[in-house]
């Protein structure tokens, strides 16, 4: 699991774009720098998972001067349950605690864009079955059987465009609490950052756009042990990304 620190800082202006914040963790001599996400409301946090346990120190480093230099320590026991899944001996998988994994997933990529009943459905569906591992979309999807209009979307509005740098944090709250339902359950979100089947533009953001998108994702969902990643999904119906980009 995740160690999570929150701080209250700036919340003026554009903290999205105009306030950066990271931690450093230190034990012995490994050293882990871990980015921290604004969640509105003068909220930072930054989740941390540590590679072993014992004695870890922090200190903060910050383009805000009050969020820069603050520090502890956390000690962080020996882990419960199976952990994380990674890969083993180049072609397998496994839990951190040497379990065996064998994936069997499914895909429903636009499920938690769906109204509460079917995502709650789907939940109900998943546990009954013999799937432990989920392919899904973080955009919505428009395509055949996927034409409804979400309740959320990841970037707040300004009139009738998006605004591409605020994002919006009851979309990614809601996502979080899906994924921890799938974990719940023993499933694996293998989530998926891009994709083509695209009606609000998202596929074509441009590269600055989808550096902030992917780093403000990273940083809210790597503390999820269940969270696998997947670049795209069918990259080269994407006409308006390079190979150089990707």
């Amino acid at each position: 699991g995740a160690y999570e620190i929150v701080v209250a800082g700036p919340d003026h202006g554009n903290p999205f774009v105009d306030v950066d914040l990271a931690f450093v963790f230190r034990r012995g001599d490994q050293s882990v720098r871990v980015g921290a996400f604004y969640d509105g409301d003068g909220r930072y946090v930054v989740r941390f998972r540590p590679p072993e346990p014992g004695v870890w120190t922090f200190l903060s480093d910050s383009s805000a001067r009050s969020l820069d230099g603050p520090s502890g320590r956390v000690e962080v026991p020996k882990a419960e349950g199976k952990g994380g899944v990674r890969v083993a001996d180049t072609f397998h998988f496994e839990f951190s605690d040497g379990t065996p994994f064998v994936p069997v997933g499914t895909t429903a990529y636009a499920w938690t864009h769906q109204d509460e009943s079917l995502q709650l459905q789907t939940l109900s569906t998943l546990s009954e079955s013999p799937f432990n591992k989920i392919r899904m979309c973080i955009f919505p999807k428009a395509y055949t059987y996927n034409d409804n209009e979400p309740a959320l979307f990841p970037f707040e509005r300004s009139g009738d465009d998006w605004d591409h740098t605020r994002f919006d944090i009851e979309f990614f709250r809601h996502l979080e609490r899906r994924i921890d339902d799938l974990a719940g359950i023993g499933v694996q979100a293998d989530v998926i950052l891009f994709h083509p089947y695209d009606r609000w533009g998202f596929a074509e953001m441009g590269p600055a756009v989808d550096r902030r998108y992917l780093t403000y994702l990273v940083r809210r969902l790597a503390g999820h042990a269940n969270v696998w990643w997947s670049m795209a999904n069918e990259y080269d119906f994407m006409t308006t990304k390079t190979l150089e980009e990707w």
